[in-house]
């Protein structure tokens, strides 16, 4: 096989591949890559489970779809290597199609999801109401890459993030700035696609970063709502917190394309890293 030949285990496309064996059962890799650490992104997990349910839909023969939302309880941390995904398909409808999907790792369940599946909007928003961001991220913006306070971003290796430092005290030492920060983000050898957006909605650092809790920041539950197909370019994301509670913690995601239109939106429950 020449050098051409091999994929690049950075493409979000080929990480996110599935192999079917058939019965609704199908495999994948979960790739260092796509890691912040040790621990397979959130985001990433999103996707790939999406991928898997809307690759069922297609061989039963039903038309071909898009991810709508996605709400996956993370049970149990997976481990960098293979997994087994097991679906099962809830309702078929003609709007929307309702996909379970189980990432079971070493006959263990660690991310129960439903897929929501059907067509993405085309025309333009009636109403809409987003925070105001640059198209592209400013001169200023820091580049993510390298070791977190989470572990090393391995992300930096498959999609270009950038941070607004105006939005980020933590990385001045600050310990008193407002749960919220300001990304940009686009895949490094694709355009972004409706999967890329579920990744999107899940790159930041934690946000109680700014609060002095910094460390592992491990997900309870996440649900994302896909709201149109990306245009190419960067993708922006504000993400804020609402309350900060003992250890527990939300974060909101908003993701705005390039031309301006929501593409995504996200929550998640959160345990924040002791003091």
């Amino acid at each position: 096989m020449s050098a051409l030949e091999i994929p690049d285990p950075a493409d979000f496309a080929f990480a996110t591949s599935v192999r079917s064996l058939g019965d609704g059962t199908l495999t994948a890799d979960l790739r260092p890559e796509w890691s912040i650490g040790n621990h397979p992104h959130g985001g990433f997990l999103l996707a790939l489970m999406a991928k898997a349910a809307l690759t069922v839909l297609v061989e039963r023969g039903e038309p071909s779809a898009d991810p709508l939302v996605v709400s996956a309880e993370f049970l149990w941390t997976p481990a960098i290597g293979p997994v087994l995904l097991r679906t099962d398909v809830r309702k078929l409808g003609r709007r929307t199609t309702v996909v379970a999907v189980r990432l079971e790792q070493r006959g263990r369940s660690c991310v129960e999801a439903t897929v929501t599946a059907g067509r993405l909007p085309v025309r333009r928003p009636e109403w809409a109401d987003l925070p105001s961001m640059s198209i592209e991220p400013p001169p200023r913006a820091i580049q993510l890459g390298g070791e977190t306070a989470e572990g090393a971003f391995n992300l930096a290796k498959g999609c270009d993030v950038r941070l607004d430092p105006a939005t980020a005290g933590y990385l001045s030492g600050r310990t008193g700035d407002p749960p919220r920060l300001r990304l940009w983000v686009k895949p490094r050898r694709s355009l972004p696609d409706p999967y890329f957006a579920l990744v999107a909605a899940d790159v930041n650092p934690p946000v109680v970063f700014n609060l002095g809790r910094a460390g592992w920041s491990p997900t309870a539950q996440l649900t994302a709502i896909v709201r149109a197909r990306p245009a190419p370019g960067w993708l922006r994301v504000h993400v804020e917190c609402r309350s900060f509670q003992e250890s527990w913690f939300d974060s909101d995601a908003t993701v705005i394309d390039s031309a301006g239109r929501l593409v995504c939106q996200a929550r998640q429950l959160a345990l924040a890293p002791a003091h």
